[in-house]
């Protein structure tokens, strides 16, 4: 019998090499479930036919999940908006390459936030999905169908991508694993750009195993991406220096989630890990910075839309009038809102004001997390506020916006950054997944996984 919401990816290669079941087997039975499942999580915008026999390798037959903004050769990919609906990718990514390579398999497209946009995932033009703990929550975003795919048993394990929080947050609210790696580590040829100085493919999976197994094989130097690079190595660590800048989140946590946090890191403690509070004042204005450098950023790579190239294309009685024809029908609000930020903070009298300083602000941060790296080996915080909310309960962006207060400084900084589930809270007699987020300097997710390893252990 073949459990798919606790089968890990070493669980499923034991089984195949003791003969337990076939890789076929495993397909179908996680393509039952996910098609069971999705018509009340809707974590799948589509589900594929089983294609060739998988390959050999470390993820051989293993059944993925993939964000529908990362290409895979021959399949649709959307980013969940109206204005790439039917839009079949001609290549695949490099990261999807690679596990195809490793034998793994891809079980379909998920749903997200439209370009990526979105901490909740209802900003897709397909439809919410929901969250496989209470079908009354988000899932978070924006690679919630990823995180509801892998969390309703529809998935082993899945990819995502991650501009501020995309992979960590959702993987909080659904008590999965999520890694955020070092920027450049992982290649970003293949998938569709929002933020290109801060985007970064990453893994979602139920253990810190499956999880670093996972960024092993997707990542490396890629010729096709001139951003990715060889890392620097480095070794896991038994005993950890852990700092928790406690100034930064303990006004902004609710007080339960901040209780849970201080008990594992207790719990830590007793464990033999160093715990000591830092303080880190930069990290105050780093959600004002990701908000303007954010949509700079997705103005500019979201202007290729222009229904002249490819994707959806509306007529109009000249070419103005049909850009403006097609982005008006093609874009959902909250992407609108973000190219119209990004349009005025990139533009001639408030560049300097805005964009300038916030790129300075950036190099500032940057260097500040650096030299705490030197002393400590992991900054800890809650990975969200909150647990997982309820389907409209946030109308205005700026709550929205600020679910992404503690995961944005290491999308700015181009850290790695690792979300592990710590406990549960409770919300209306509902048990609710929050995670940890651990925190390294650059190349080094050994140390984040050592980190995750511990909180694992600790239960």
């Amino acid at each position: 019998m073949i459990d798919t919401n606790s089968l890990t990816i070493k669980e499923a290669q034991e089984g195949l090499g003791a003969g337990l079941y076939s890789t076929q087997d495993l397909w179908a039975t996680y393509s039952a479930e996910a098609k069971e499942k999705n018509s009340d999580v809707f974590a799948y915008l589509e589900l594929f036919e089983r294609e060739n026999s998988p390959k050999e390798g470390a993820l051989k037959g293993m059944p993925l999940a993939l964000k529908d903004n990362i290409l895979f050769e021959g399949h649709r990919a959307s980013a969940s908006s109206k204005i790439l609906e039917g839009y079949v990718a001609p290549y695949s990514a490099t990261a999807v390459t690679k596990c195809l390579d490793a034998g793994a398999v891809f079980l379909g497209r998920t749903n997200m936030d439209e370009f990526a946009m979105g901490s909740s995932t209802e900003n897709s033009a397909f439809g919410a999905t929901k969250n496989p703990h209470d079908l009354a929550r988000i899932p978070g975003g924006s690679s919630g169908g990823s995180a509801a795919a892998v969390a309703m048993g529809g998935a082993i394990a899945a990819l995502g991508s991650d501009t501020g929080g995309s992979i960590r947050q959702p993987a909080s609210h659904c008590g999965l694993i999520g890694l955020k790696p070092t920027y450049g580590a992982v290649s970003r040829y293949g998938l569709i750009a929002m933020g290109s100085s801060l985007d970064q493919i990453g893994p979602i999976a139920k253990n810190v195993e499956d999880t670093e197994l996972l960024f092993n094989i997707i990542k490396g130097v890629d010729p096709f991406d001139s951003t990715s690079r060889e890392q620097e190595k480095f070794a896991p660590k038994k005993n950890l220096t852990i700092g928790v800048p406690y100034s930064f989140f303990e006004n902004a946590a609710d007080e339960d989630v901040v209780a849970l946090f201080k008990e594992k890191m207790k719990a830590l403690e007793d464990a033999g890990h160093t715990i000591k509070s830092i303080e880190l004042p930069v990290l105050s204005d780093a959600l004002a910075a990701y908000y303007i450098i954010m949509p700079a950023e997705a103005s500019t790579n979201l202007a290729r839309f222009d229904g002249i190239r490819y994707g959806l294309s509306k007529e109009g009685k000249d070419v103005r009038e049909a850009y403006e024809n097609t982005r008006k029908e093609g874009f959902g609000s909250e992407v609108k809102r973000r190219i119209l930020i990004g349009t005025y903070v990139l533009s001639a009298g408030y560049h300097d004001e805005f964009y300038g300083a916030a790129t300075r602000y950036r190099a500032s941060l940057t260097n500040e997390l650096t030299k705490v790296f030197a002393d400590i080996d992991i900054v800890a915080t809650p990975t969200v506020p909150s647990p997982a909310y309820t389907f409209g309960e946030k109308q205005d962006p700026l709550s929205v916006y600020l679910e992404d207060i503690f995961t944005v400084p290491a999308n700015l900084s181009g850290i790695p950054a690792l979300s592990v589930p710590m406990g549960t809270v409770t919300r209306t007699q509902s048990q609710l997944p929050v995670g940890i987020q651990f925190m390294a300097g650059h190349d080094n997710e050994a140390v984040l996984f050592s980190a995750g390893f511990a909180v694992e252990n600790s239960f």
